[in-house]
């Protein structure tokens, strides 16, 4: 009777340890069946407008006069971009923007304060982002045909529209968004032309690291430059453009907000919010920070030669 108990003991024992590992596998295969779903949005087809991010003031094409401000930013778990746009003249609107995977287009309705509103879509055409439809507003309807492209640290936006059904076009507007940048004045003596061309060269360099480019990111560079990390290392010019030539390093993301120019004289200060996103080696890195770059005027124009980074704050999104 005791070897029977004994034996009936270990049946039970053998089929909880059964059941045990069995509940521990189905939870595992579970668990990996949720980390192994797609990622919603992450094809590469989703990122083909992100040249249009950021803060911008707009111009009209070749103007001097501020026209508007634009935010453009990912909305949706990154799956798409809104558009806030506020003119000088107080008109506003806004855009949404999205990829449609079942057409391989891009999707783009436009509303503004003044009843207006504009369904377009389109591809992405060597580099410009090419969307046409129809504008529809105070009752009547023409086609609109837009054309997003980047230019430099810019990018340039012009539509053109049809009364005709397509057979004549007519140009609507022309316009250029440039990096928004706060123009903080503390001397007599400096200027905005100055500010600006600091502000721009400081986007070029943004963009120089973010596609590995050593000679954009030399002609910027002084000779003598040094950047100091959060942790306190250093590094020079020759150490930046080695590790672009090594191409270790590749940027999804690499874009300032909040930027603001100061000057003193012949010396420069700008800070500004940055998101950095990407891979290093094999190690991936999303990570937000806030920077003081030092430019100083030179027979050469203005070079940057002083950078710090401040520590790393919680991912963007």
């Amino acid at each position: 009777m005791k070897n029977q108990v004994v034996q009936s003991a270990a049946r039970w024992t053998k089929q909880a340890l059964t059941i045990s590992v069995l509940v521990g596998t189905l939870h595992c295969l579970a668990l990996y069946a949720q980390t192994s779903k797609p990622i919603a949005c992450s094809a590469a087809a989703y990122r083909e407008f992100d040249f249009w991010l950021g803060e911008w003031d707009v111009f009209e094409e070749g103007g001097s006069t501020r026209e508007a401000r634009a935010t453009v930013t990912r909305i949706q778990n990154d799956c798409g971009l809104r558009e806030q746009y506020d003119g000088a003249d107080g008109s506003s609107g806004e855009s949404m923007s999205m990829y449609d995977p079942s057409t391989g287009e891009w999707q783009q309705t436009w509303l503004s304060n003044r009843g207006q509103v504009v369904f377009i879509q389109g591809t992405l055409q060597g580099q410009a982002m090419i969307l046409s439809g129809t504008d529809h507003h105070a009752g009547s309807k023409r086609l609109v045909r837009g054309v997003w492209k980047p230019e430099s640290a810019a990018v340039r936006e012009t539509a053109e529209t049809s009364a005709d059904g397509g057979k004549t076009w007519t140009p609507w507007f022309d316009l250029l968004f440039r990096k928004h940048s706060a123009l903080v004045s503390h001397d007599n003596n400096g200027s905005d032309e100055d500010r600006r061309a600091v502000s721009a060269l400081d986007t070029q360099f943004q963009a120089a690291v973010k596609n590995n480019d050593v000679g954009g990111m030399g002609r910027i560079l002084a000779d003598d430059y040094i950047l100091v990390l959060s942790s306190g290392k250093t590094q020079t010019k020759a150490d930046l453009l080695n590790e672009a030539r090594e191409g270790k390093t590749t940027y999804e993301r690499q874009e300032d907000t909040n930027q603001t120019v100061r000057l003193w004289g012949d010396t420069a200060v700008v800070t500004a919010k940055l998101w950095a996103k990407g891979t290093d080696g094999e190690k991936p890195f999303d990570v937000t920070l806030w920077f003081s770059d030092t430019y100083v005027r030179s027979p050469a124009g203005w070079k940057y030669v002083f950078g710090q980074a401040a520590c790393h704050q919680p991912p963007a999104r």
